[in-house]
């Protein structure tokens, strides 16, 4: 059985630790649990936890707490009602045989129905989850890198997740959706042992969302979860299983045309031009002696045409591309000036900063005529 549960704690503690943890509330399950909070026990803490069975929310809750019982609350529900109310302390009482929990603040009370903790999900176990540290600001820099290019489409899972490898002192992330191939290697430091796993980038995404003021995270891998820790709060998330693409393979050896661009200026022109790339409609380079053309053109819309100077004297060349997935590329890139590696028309070009830690392969579009 739960037990009793009495829980004092001031409203702005609460309401920011369910609004972090409830991003682990399920949203689209008919299993009733995984849409509620689990609130346990724990010494002079209580822990909140959430789930969805993908990914899963850990965080102590500081307050004076007596007895030592679980019990489940609506996620969304508790997490909307701990913002509206009135400033001050809240307090919370688990009662066991009329399955409610009572919630007090000021002049505010309200009942809600609860479900049995013995019903929620076993979560991995952290604490016996051996851990390293990690630069935070390594790890949130590789991911917002490559996250541009993760695929949405879930028919296939293993392009939903990011390839993550540590070793050899550094870290890797490649992510893909079949249309461009982002890649990103950064040094690192500490004792991390050599890991790959494919990590769904829903959960890279919570963890920089967690980590953007931690100086480092702690990192453990078990043979189907991967776990993150940052100042006590732990996101668990399953590793994707299947073969991520060989992205070394994909990338080809050899360019005809090696272009430096300055990569600011491009981006305007590429985001202004594309207001005239709708439905499907290419945005076309054309490469020329000493300049970049920069145009696309919708029926019944309009056409946009920019020219940018740069250095450039092989024989004229004209590639389609998709403009999103452009723009994306450039903005990754690093760097003041930026690199775009073509064959012809019909091969991927290459996008990079001046070094080799960063790639993005994009795929051409065919144009007409």
């Amino acid at each position: 059985m739960e037990g009793q549960l009495a829980v004092t704690v001031s409203r702005g503690e609460l309401a920011q630790k369910l609004s972090l943890v409830s991003r682990g509330v399920s949203t689209r399950t008919a299993v009733q649990i995984l849409g509620g909070i689990l609130l346990r026990a724990a010494g002079d803490s209580v822990e909140l936890a959430a789930t969805d069975m993908e990914l899963s929310l850990r965080t102590p809750l500081q307050a004076t707490v007596s007895g030592d019982g679980a019990v489940v609350v609506p996620g969304k529900l508790f997490a909307d009602l701990s913002r509206l109310l009135p400033e001050g302390d809240v307090e919370l009482e688990y009662r066991q045989d009329e399955n409610v929990l009572q919630v007090r603040c000021g002049p505010a009370e309200y009942r809600l129905n609860t479900y049995s903790a013995e019903d929620f999900p076993r979560l991995p176990d952290a604490e016996a989850t051996p851990t390293h540290t990690v630069d935070a600001a390594s790890l949130l820099a590789t991911v917002a890198s490559v996250g541009r290019a993760v695929s949405r489409d879930e028919a296939r899972p293993v392009l939903t997740g990011i390839l993550v490898r540590f070793g050899e002192g550094k870290l890797v992330m490649a992510a893909t959706d079949s249309y461009r191939l982002s890649y990103k290697e950064t040094p690192i430091e500490g004792d991390v042992p050599e890991l790959e796993a494919i990590v769904p980038a829903r959960a890279l995404e919570e963890v920089r969302r967690l980590a953007t003021a931690a100086d480092t995270l702690e990192l453990g891998v078990q043979e189907n979860q991967v776990l993150f820790g940052v100042d006590g709060t732990w996101l668990t998330t399953r590793r994707i299983e299947g073969q991520f693409p060989k992205f070394d393979e994909l990338r080809p050896k050899e360019f005809k045309h090696e272009v430096v661009l300055p990569r600011e200026e491009l981006l305007e022109v590429v985001r202004r031009t594309s207001v005239m790339a709708h439905r499907n409609s290419p945005l076309r380079l054309r490469f020329a002696e000493g300049e970049v053309t920069v145009w696309a053109q919708t029926q019944d819309v309009g056409e946009a045409r920019e020219t940018l100077p740069i250095r450039f004297d092989g024989e004229p060349l004209e590639i389609g591309f998709n403009a999103d997935f452009l723009r994306d590329g450039i903005e990754s890139a690093e760097g003041d000036d930026m690199r775009l590696r073509l064959i012809d028309p019909l091969r991927p070009g290459l996008i990079q900063g001046l070094d080799d830690d960063f790639w993005y392969l994009i795929m051409p579009i065919r144009l007409a005529g």
